[in-house]
């Protein structure tokens, strides 16, 4: 009797650890699709991603580089040590403008980088995290005075 009572509990222990290793991998391969990095344009020139290769970049809008023709926008973003090529076709939120930062998701073809989501900043004062690092990384970033 104790021997049966045994096999169960290391069946029942057995089956746990299948159903966790199972319930592991479907949550990394939901997570897979819903990740994107985040690259500055200069972590960009030096070694391009893959052109399937999801991902975010952020950075300062190039002055005069902003150029409107229909919906689809093109411009390019820096780092002040390199600068990507950008195209958006879609609605550009309404702080988006040249010197100012933002932040892309898309994928990079052929050197020019193709935007799905654009992201500005909401106010004067604030930059995400990722593009004040990559600035201050470069020596470009200036803090406001307040």
């Amino acid at each position: 009797m104790a021997g049966l009572k045994k096999k169960r509990r290391i069946r029942l222990v057995i089956i746990g650890f299948v159903l966790i290793a199972i319930a592991s991998l479907l949550v990394g391969f939901g997570f897979r699709e819903g990740v994107a990095f985040f690259r500055s344009p200069s972590q960009v020139a030096e070694s391009a991603p893959a052109p399937s290769e999801i991902f975010r970049i952020g950075g300062l809008v190039e002055e005069g580089t902003l150029v409107r023709s229909g919906e689809t926008i093109s411009f390019a973003v820096t780092d002040g040590g390199a600068s990507v090529p950008v195209v958006f076709t879609g609605i550009l939120p309404d702080l988006f403008s040249e010197g100012t930062g933002m932040i892309a998701t898309g994928t990079l073809v052929g050197g020019t980088f193709q935007a799905t989501e654009i992201l500005a900043k909401h106010d004067e004062n604030y930059m995400p995290k990722e593009v004040v690092d990559a600035l201050k990384e470069q020596g470009v970033y200036q803090p406001d005075a307040q």
